[in-house]
């Protein structure tokens, strides 16, 4: 009797889970709910006049999420204490704003909330939400437009200030560096389009930021800039180009450190071609000194010779603009052995130069003790040209196609700045047959010289260059079968490379034309025309 009572009490228990289970189940199918939430009240209302509240309040008619506010909401014009912003990582249905920084009078502030506020449930964006209000008696209504391009790659960055200074009596050219603009707006994730509103008439300079840290003032290190040619006028009805780019670092020189013995390494930013480096501590009669670059960082080396039984040695680093010395402590380190290496490896195109890299810098070549042959073992004649800040060896040698090349080279062909040599050094080099490779031909169309005409990749690095200075075809021979993204760097000053622009020294970087890509395929090509449009 208890068994079966027990039995009849489990099934019970059964199918009272059963139940339970099948009544938690979510009915599927219906629409999703594609809609936005909706305000349905604001205290104070939006484009209210003589504010003087501390606290706002947007009261939507369902639950709301803020997402991204960091880089979403942009404040115009910027506030020096950021106003609180709730809720942040809850749910609510109205969102509270509250102002901690001192309003300027006779003001129109502007809250753009981007697409940072979304429904709680399907994360359906309230788009490009503003909210407006004025310290004076009206609300300024005026607007600056226009359209945010990069200078030298094909699409521009995502979420750019965008911003204007007032032309009054306290402005200079410093004050991107120094203070928060007057106005300012963001192209946010998804256009490169710009629109500054509320605004009132005066002179401002317009410039674009892409802003690395957040704080609205212009970092060469780190920031993109881009900036109107010449002050504006509001109102106005143009509309405004900006070209983004980045500016050449200033030099700067770090402070030196012993590497090795006998080598100090140098940190840089900037353009180092112009620096010297000078030994202002008492020297023996036949010192000697060498620099070189280090491959992959901007570190120069700075070797000497003799050893020098000091406990520290005073360096002057100067370049344009740029004049310091520094006090190099001197410690016990191991001194460099000489290493050299060949690039490429194994394949090489026919355009290509072999190139030999020392560990020290070189200072003596035997020419004499290097043989190179191709497959049939015929010798083949070489030219070299030192790259001494690389401390590279450029070997240049006519190739063919389908062709296999040995170089072999005899001890004591390289002595380096310590008087080491080498040892036996042996490289096997290759070259593909011709139909592995494409070719292009451009004909160029209302040009004006000299040009860059650069093959790259979607993401702008460079696969290929020609430099052209009168009309003639331009041939691009012996291309990897790909993709190629076509652009034009208008050379002004015929320097043979892409400058950037300065904004202290009102420079506008190098026009840059683009054209739609092009596919190179193996054992085949085409002719391209390129034409041209004048600014």
């Amino acid at each position: 009797m208890n068994k079966t009572l027990t039995s009849f009490i489990l099934l019970i228990f059964l199918g009272l889970v059963f139940v339970n289970c099948a009544n938690r189940g979510t009915p599927e199918g219906g629409p999703k709910d594609e809609t936005p939430p909706r305000i349905v009240n604001e205290i104070p209302k939006n484009f209210n006049t003589n504010f003087n509240a501390k606290v706002i309040k947007i009261y939507f008619d369902e639950y709301v999420k803020i997402k991204d506010v960091q880089k979403q909401l942009i404040i115009s014009p910027p506030m020096n204490t950021q106003p609180e912003i709730t809720p942040l990582g809850g749910a609510s249905k109205y969102i509270t704003i509250k102002i901690f920084d001192t309003l300027q009078p006779n003001t129109t502030y502007a809250f753009n909330f981007g697409n940072s506020i979304t429904d709680n449930n399907e994360g359906n964006p309230f788009p490009y939400y503003r909210y407006v209000f004025s310290t004076g008696s009206y609300i300024d209504s005026l607007s600056v437009k226009g359209n945010i391009v990069d200078a030298l790659k094909r699409q521009p960055e995502t979420f750019v200030n965008v911003a204007l200074y007032e032309v009054d009596s306290t402005f200079t050219d410093s004050i991107i560096y120094k203070e928060k603009p007057k106005y300012i707006t963001n192209t946010l994730d998804s256009v490169t389009t710009f629109s500054i509103d509320n605004i009132k008439a005066g002179k401002y300079m317009l410039m674009a930021l892409k802003d690395g840290n957040g704080d609205n003032k212009f970092q060469q290190k780190t920031d993109q800039i881009g900036y109107y040619k010449s002050f504006i006028t509001v109102p106005t009805d143009s509309s405004y180009t900006l070209r983004l780019f980045k500016e050449e670092l200033d030099f700067k020189a770090n402070r030196p450190q012993i590497a090795a013995t006998q080598k100090i390494a140098i940190g840089y930013e900037g353009d180092f071609s112009k620096m010297k480096v000078n030994v202002r501590s008492e020297i023996p009669a036949d010192f000697n000194a060498r620099i070189t670059k280090d491959a992959k960082t901007d570190t120069l080396y700075y070797w000497y010779k003799p050893k020098l039984e000091v406990d520290s040695l005073i360096l002057n680093v100067t370049n344009t603009n740029f004049d310091k010395d520094y006090t190099v402590k001197i410690r016990k380190q191991k001194k460099d052995s000489l290493t050299i290496n060949g690039t490429p490896s194994g394949s090489i195109g026919v355009e290509e130069p072999f190139k030999i890299r020392g560990s020290i810098p070189f200072v003596h070549f035997d020419a004499s003790k290097v043989n190179l042959i191709n497959k049939d073992s015929t010798k083949v004649d070489f030219t070299t040209v030192l790259d001494s800040i690389n401390n590279t060896y450029v070997f240049n040698f006519k190739k063919t196609d389908e062709n296999n090349y040995k170089m072999r080279i005899l001890p004591e062909a390289f002595t380096d700045f310590f008087d080491n040599k080498n040892d036996t050094l042996n490289f096997s080099l290759s070259t593909r047959k011709a139909s592995d490779f494409g070719f292009v031909r451009f004909t160029l169309v209302n040009a004006n010289y000299p040009l860059i005409i650069q093959l790259t990749t979607e993401k702008g690095e460079v696969k290929a260059e020609r430099h052209t200075t009168k009309p003639e075809t331009v041939d691009f021979l012996n291309l990897q079968p790909s993709t190629y993204y076509i652009r034009v760097i208008h050379d002004a000053n015929g320097n043979g490379r892409y400058d950037s622009g300065s904004y202290l020294k009102k420079i506008q970087p190098e026009r840059v034309s683009h054209f739609k890509e092009i596919e190179v395929r193996a054992d085949w090509g085409y002719p391209e025309t390129l034409e041209f449009i004048s600014d």
